[in-house]
């Protein structure tokens, strides 16, 4: 497909990086760490530490990891964003191995099966997951368990007095026993000499865990290639963005968690680029106090999901803070909606940028222009260096405003799923195309609009129906908070819409009205056949909605 897109370009953008401009990750740190060596990096439940420090300890932990382990083992991280995250990250790439980024909210079966799979050598851990571990310590190749408490790197009194309260007072810690458990504490004072390991492009850099388009949870194989290429991609946006410049400091903040992709590329590695500081929120589902934290800060960017957007906009005291330094708001992760994204300029002034992409892309894919004066739907346009495709069902290119599954082509897509050839081959042409399992249309201006997960389509006497767009009619109303859509099977019409839907507070709205309201803008075939008023919607650890539990529990009730 020609590169229309390329005119939305701002001056200064460049329509190709070069992957190869650094060998590794370990020298793009390296220069950043020492350009912005006394800025602060990382802000977190009261405590600063600057690049300097995250450099050096770090370093410490790379040294300790090189005195255990060989280039190429694979070290689990299991922890919520606190400031071990940042220097266990590091330290594991300096040391020349490999990140496998582990949900602490896992169950143990997961857990299980990501260690067993990755056959990950060691992990780092929260305290308050390290029961989890223990269960399935003795099923996996683990030999090390390296366990933190929440204030290990707080200042003091806040480190000794917060984890008296996380453990005595709040009892957060789960009994668990370890005895051969190593404090995470310790080995950043470790005392062994550094080496720098000798890394190229084509090393990997994490085995980052995903459902991918089917089945169980797998791990896609980053390569330093893959994250310097979609990092160098990502900064062509961000350097044009106002306000945003590597002579100035920014304040990022950080909520969604370090350990999912869009996080860790987004704020952790390209926000680490312009010197920034990043604000990590370890618990964004307390909103009250996520809000009370903002507060304390003039933040120059915020990344989220469509849930987390809402959910600030509802918060009272949200549209009492200072966003006169806001210059980046960036959605990713599941569909913005047009009443979110609405509310949040009116309140912030600052236009919601949407971007796209997959684990399996590092993930940038698509991103909005900066200088976008207001939402318009789409994902925006795609980074550089990137080719699309948007393909029929027996895979024929489409043209553009034709809707089909959408393809890329880049540097940033993953080598493959790590030990899952078969699964490989059903995503990856041998041409390099990945088949993203999205629904998707370019239009004549060259912006890309998703239409919907192709495993979300539902079939309504046989015409397709996007759940994405009944969601956009449903949450226009303004006493309904959050809706989703899933196919149920139908005698009449092979699949019909069920919509899930969560209401403002104290709204009386009825199901009747409800589907009143959404014949006002959909044709019958897309209308919901039924209606469910609930609490709220089951979401994944970053707060995307879970459509397949909602297909299970329309299925079984």
């Amino acid at each position: 497909m020609k590169k229309i897109w390329l005119k939305h370009y701002l001056d200064g953008m460049s329509a190709e990086i070069n992957p190869e401009q650094y060998p590794s990750l370990l020298e793009l740190l390296e220069e950043k760490f020492t350009q912005y060596s006394d800025r602060i990096a990382y802000s977190c439940l009261g405590t600063d530490i600057d690049y300097k420090t995250v450099e050096h300890k770090s370093t410490q932990f790379a040294a300790w990891l090189q005195s255990h382990y060989s280039k190429g083992d694979r070290i689990a991280v299991m922890m919520p964003n606190l400031l071990q995250y940042p220097i266990a990250l590091f330290g594991i790439l300096k040391a020349g191995l490999i990140v496998v980024n582990v949900n602490p909210l896992y169950t143990a079966r997961e857990l299980e099966h990501q260690l067993v799979d990755a056959k990950a050598s060691a992990i780092v851990v929260l305290e308050n997951f390290a029961h989890t571990v223990e269960e399935v310590l003795d099923k996996t190749e683990v030999k090390t368990v390296i366990i933190s408490k929440i204030g290990d790197l707080l200042s003091f009194p806040s480190s000794i007095i917060d984890n008296f309260v996380v453990e005595h007072v709040k009892k957060l810690v789960p009994a668990f026993h370890l005895p051969k458990a190593i404090v995470f504490n310790e080995t950043i004072n470790h005392k062994q000499e550094y080496v720098k390991p000798t890394l190229n492009g084509e090393d990997i850099a994490f085995l980052q865990y995903t459902g991918g388009t089917t089945g169980v949870a797998k791990g896609a194989i980053l390569t330093h290639r893959n994250m310097i290429a979609n990092i160098l991609q990502a900064l062509e946006f961000v350097k044009c963005c106002q306000k945003i410049g590597a002579d100035e400091r920014h304040i990022a903040i950080t909520a969604l968690p370090l350990y999912h992709i869009f996080s860790l590329l987004a704020n952790c590695l390209t926000f680490t680029c312009v010197g920034a500081q990043n604000v990590l929120i370890t618990n964004p589902r307390d909103i009250k106090a996520f809000v009370k934290e903002l507060g304390k800060y003039q933040f120059t960017f915020i990344s989220g999901v469509n849930t987390l957007f809402n959910a600030l906009l509802n918060a009272p005291d949200f549209h009492n803070l200072d966003f006169s330094k806001l210059s980046l708001s960036l959605g990713g992760g599941m569909a913005i909606q047009t009443s979110t994204a609405k509310r949040w300029h009116e309140v912030t002034g600052s236009v919601l940028l949407e971007a796209y992409g997959l684990t399996e892309t590092s993930p940038a894919v698509c991103i909005d222009p900066t200088n976008l004066k207001e939402f318009n739907g789409s994902i925006g346009i795609p980074v550089p260096s990137t080719e699309i495709s948007i393909r029929d069902s027996e895979e024929n290119e489409l043209a553009l405003e034709e809707i089909g599954e959408l393809w890329v082509r880049g540097p940033q897509v993953m080598r493959g799923y790590w030990n899952k050839l078969d699964e490989t081959a059903k995503v990856l042409t041998e041409e390099s195309w990945l088949k993203t399992g999205d629904i998707a249309k370019v239009d004549n201006d060259g912006f890309v609009y998703i239409v919907d997960r192709k495993k979300d389509l539902i079939l309504v006497s046989g015409f397709n129906v996007y759940p994405n767009e009944v969601e956009e009619v449903l949450t226009s109303h303004p006493e309904i908070f959050e809706a989703a859509c899933v196919g149920v099977p139908s005698e009449k019409t092979g699949e019909a819409v069920k919509a899930f839907v969560v209401l403002t507070q104290n709204s009386k709205l009825t199901e009747k009205e409800i589907l009143a309201f959404s014949a006002e803008s959909l044709t019958g075939y897309k209308l919901p056949s039924m209606v469910t008023i609930v609490e709220d919607l089951p979401k994944n650890n970053v707060g995307k909605i879970l459509r397949r539990e909602l297909r299970e529990n329309a299925l079984y009730n």
